[in-house]
């Protein structure tokens, strides 16, 4: 299965309304991916427990929802209209672009001792260009005439806005070292070779936060924030077994960062980079005060010393979170017309947590008791989503739970009319067990907490 485990799990997406390709009526538009009604709830769940993790039951961390676009001195300063580039080389015969990286790992896998200069188009074995630098910030122009002084750059990462806001918040809020900025939004990079479904993509959405602390508490703060993120790995229900950290090298690492670790996951293409966790020194505070002429340093209350905070930034990527989750909770069992295919999604990450509908759709009084408890359960006032379906026959309904990740299903039969009790079955091993109307709520409400 793990051999064609991305092909599924990019058919499931499509035939269950998780992600369907951009543009689709007109050809699509390559490399562009709309979330549909289930995939944007998954995509929501995960942020709001991201959200409500780091931020909301933090007392040292203050969130902000910044422009797309910003002011051009920004990537000045930050240094992306300098540095912000990949190799990129192009094929003379069949005019396929690749970045040069890319290609020579690719390459190196299937060559034993090879070396950089025989570099080849991989589509069609013709001669690449020699490699020049493409820079990835995504261009625009704002007003009504295209020239150079109205261009502007969708934001290729979130952090800026967070250093850029950095004397904003101290005014506002007045924080003590140590404290973070969070975020959660798009970022638009002009990449070279999107691909792999979700996993990289031209438009994509970051949480990321900025925590600021003093230089020499650097890599206490680098090592907690390490431990936070396999924690949330593995809270996404991902086994541990599938990630791994990856310490980045001299010259490998970006133009702001003096340590950087990858945590990377063995994807059905390759070990690729999942999240990122990187020390920025002061680099960012630095460089936007001596471009804007505005003080950005830290006073301490209780010294007067003023200073420039040093940044831990751990940097997680939704869409790639999405992708993980879906891949590993994709579970099959049984074959041909008893094979059974379910998401073992957390409870608290699946589109709905609990489906209701009657044993026969064609009974009037099932129908009415069903309905009435889907409607009880919508309006208990707990933290879970339920769902209606009442379409083909109850093993049928089952299966599509059980593709979608719902954990529970609620049956109404026959007996439910006479003591007020129905079925539950559990996703993850079809067994079910039964519960009174009454207790539904507090049931589910304590099994998702």
């Amino acid at each position: 299965m793990e051999n064609d485990l991305m092909d599924k799990v990019v058919s499931l997406c499509k035939r269950r309304g998780f992600i369907f390709p951009g543009s689709e009526i007109y050809g699509g538009l390559a490399n562009s991916w709309d979330y549909g009604p289930l995939g944007v709830e998954l995509k929501n769940n995960i942020k709001r427990m991201w959200w409500e993790r780091f931020v909301t039951a933090r007392d040292d961390m203050f969130g902000i929802d910044a422009a797309l676009i910003m002011n051009t001195k920004v990537w000045e300063a930050s240094g992306h209209l300098r540095e912000f580039s990949d190799p990129l080389v192009e094929c003379s015969q069949c005019r396929k672009r690749f970045r040069l990286d890319e290609l020579e790992s690719a390459i190196s896998k299937q060559i034993p001792n090879y070396k950089s200069q025989k570099t080849v188009c991989l589509e069609c074995g013709g001669q690449l260009s020699q490699p020049r630098n493409f820079n990835l910030l995504l261009k625009t122009f704002l007003g009504p005439v295209e020239d150079d002084s109205a261009v502007v750059y969708f934001r290729p990462e979130t952090a800026q806005a967070m250093f850029v806001n950095f004397k904003n918040v101290l005014d506002t809020m007045r924080p003590r070292l140590p404290f973070g900025l969070a975020q959660i939004g798009k970022a638009f990079r002009n990449e070279i070779t999107p691909g792999n479904f979700i996993f990289r993509m031209r438009e994509f959405e970051q949480m990321e936060i900025e925590y600021f602390v003093r230089e020499s508490d650097w890599e206490r703060w680098f090592d907690y924030w390490k431990d936070e993120m396999k924690r949330w790995i593995a809270d996404l229900g991902i086994d541990l077994a599938h990630a791994h950290e990856v310490e980045i090298p001299d010259g490998e690492r970006a133009h702001y960062s003096k340590r950087t670790i990858d945590f990377e996951y063995d994807f059905p293409f390759g070990s690729k980079e999942l999240y990122g966790l990187a020390y920025r020194t002061d680099f960012d505070l630095q460089n936007h005060e001596k471009a804007s002429g505005e003080n950005l340093k830290y006073r301490d209350p209780d010294t007067n010393e003023e200073f420039w905070p040093h940044v831990i930034e751990p940097t997680w990527g939704v869409d790639r979170s999405v992708l993980v989750v879906l891949l590993d909770a994709y579970r099959e069992e049984g074959e041909r017309d008893k094979k059974r295919v379910y998401l073992k999604l957390p409870p608290r990450l699946a589109p709905y947590q609990v489906a209701v509908f009657p044993l026969l759709a064609n009974k009037p009084p099932l129908m009415e008791k069903a309905q009435g408890i889907y409607k009880t359960l919508q309006d208990s006032g707990f933290k879970f989503q339920v769902s209606w379906d009442a379409r083909g026959n109850i093993g049928k309904r089952y299966y599509a739970q059980d593709e979608i990740g719902t954990p529970w299903c609620v049956t109404v039969d026959f007996q439910t009319l006479e003591d007020d009790t129905v079925t539950i079955r559990d996703r993850d091993t079809a067994e079910q067990i039964r519960k009174p109307i009454a207790d539904l709520a507090m049931y589910f409400g304590e099994m998702i907490a």
